[in-house]
C-alpha cells in the first residue's frame, strides 16, 4: 500500500506492507487525513513521543472505513464509517485502537470527519477535565487560531464559559476568533494582552488558562490567571524552556498541570474518548462544534500540504484525501 514514510532522505511516498489487526486493533480504510503540528515536526526527523524517525509513517488523524476487525475489537462491524487518532495516518490503511476512535456523524463526509478527532480529545481533556472548567468562569486559550485552539473555544462556550478569550499573533487570524466563540482577542506578542485580560476580568484574570504556545508567555500567563486559577499547559508552539517565576505562580496560589497525549496508556486514552462521546457528542452530531477546511489536497500533494502547514497562513485545518 502506499504510504508517507520519513526515509533516509526525508518523507516521501512509499510502498509499504499493509498492516493486520491484533488484539483490540481495527484496519481502517482511510478517506481523509488531518495534519497537525506534530506531523511537520516529524516530517523534519524529530520524535514525537515514542514515534517518529527513518522507517516511520507520519500521521495521528483520519477519517475512514472500517476494513476489518481484530479478535477483541468490539462495537463495529465492516464498513462502519469511523474517525479516529493513532500513528501511521497518512497510508490507504492504517490501525487503530477500537477505544480511540468515533463514529463519524452521517451529516458529515470524511474530510470534515477528519479534522475532529484530535481537536476533540484534546481540548475536552484539557478544557474540561483537567482544566475543571465551570459555567460563569473565563477562560483564555493561548494559540487560539490552529484547529484545536478553535475547537477549545468552542468547548468553552458550549460548558457555559462567561467570557472566553482567545490569542492569536496574526491580525488576520485574530480578527476571526470571534466567530469560534472568542469574546475578546488578544495578540501575544504583545505584552499589553495581559492588561487587556485583567481589564476585561476586573482586574481578577482569567479563572483558567489552556496554553499551547508556553516559552516566552509563561510569566505573562501568570500575571493574567486569577488567584487560585488553573494553567493547562498543552503545547509548547512558543519553546518548550522559558523563564518562570516561580514566586508569582505561588504567591497567586496556581494549579499548573501538563497534559500529554504521549505518555498515557491505551485506557487512559480510551477514558478521555469515552468522556468526550457522553459530555459532548451531541453537538458534534449536530454540528455546533465543529472546524473549518483551510484547505484540502490529494494525497499525491502532501508535501505541498505541509509546506502549506509551513508557511503557517492558514486558519484551521489542512486535508490530506485519499
Amino acid at each position: 500500500m502506499k504510504a508517507y514514510v520519513y526515509g533516509a532522505n526525508g518523507p516521501a511516498i512509499a510502498d509499504v506492507a499493509k498492516p493486520s489487526p491484533k488484539g483490540a486493533e481495527v484496519l481502517v480504510k482511510v478517506h481523509a487525513c488531518g495534519l497537525n503540528r506534530a506531523d511537520l515536526g516529524m516530517t523534519k526527523g524529530h520524535v514525537h513521543g515514542s514515534r517518529g524517525g527513518v522507517g516511520t509513517v507520519l500521521g495521528m488523524e483520519w477519517a475512514g472505513e472500517v476494513a476489518e476487525l481484530g479478535p477483541e475489537a468490539k462495537g463495529l462491524k465492516v464498513g462502519d464509517r469511523i474517525m479516529g487518532s493513532g500513528g501511521a495516518a497518512f497510508a490507504e490503511y492504517t490501525l487503530a485502537d477500537h477505544g480511540r476512535l468515533f463514529r463519524a456523524p452521517s451529516n458529515m463526509n470524511f474530510d470534515e470527519a477528519a479534522t475532529l478527532p484530535v481537536a476533540l480529545a484534546t481540548m475536552h481533556n484539557a478544557v474540561v477535565t483537567a482544566g475543571a472548567l465551570q459555567p460563569g468562569q473565563s477562560v483564555l486559550i493561548q494559540g487560539a487560531s490552529s484547529g484545536v485552539g478553535l475547537m477549545g473555544m468552542q468547548i468553552a462556550k458550549l460548558k457555559g464559559a462567561r467570557l472566553v478569550v482567545g490569542s492569536s499573533t496574526d491580525a488576520t487570524r485574530r480578527s476571526r476568533l470571534k466567530e469560534f466563540g472568542a469574546d475578546l482577542a488578544v495578540d501575544s506578542s504583545d505584552p499589553g494582552w495581559v492588561d487587556e485580560v485583567l481589564k476585561a476580568t476586573g482586574g481578577e484574570g482569567v479563572d483558567l488558562i489552556v496554553d499551547q504556545v508556553s516559552g516566552p508567555v509563561a510569566n505573562q500567563n501568570l500575571k493574567a490567571t486569577k488567584v487560585k486559577g488553573r494553567i493547562v499547559n498543552v503545547g509548547r508552539l512558543g519553546g518548550t524552556h522559558g523563564d518562570f517565576n516561580f514566586d508569582l505562580h505561588a504567591a497567586r496560589r496556581i494549579n499548573y498541570i501538563g497534559v500529554t497525549f504521549r505518555t498515557r496508556t491505551v485506557e487512559e486514552v480510551r477514558d478521555i474518548f469515552d468522556e468526550v462521546r457522553k459530555d459532548i457528542w451531541g453537538a458534534v452530531e449536530s454540528r455546533k462544534l465543529q472546524l473549518p477546511i483551510d484547505k484540502v489536497f490529494k494525497f499525491a500533494d502532501i508535501g505541498k500540504a505541509f509546506e502549506h502547514m509551513e508557511a503557517n497562513n492558514h486558519l484551521g485545518k489542512i486535508v490530506v484525501t485519499l
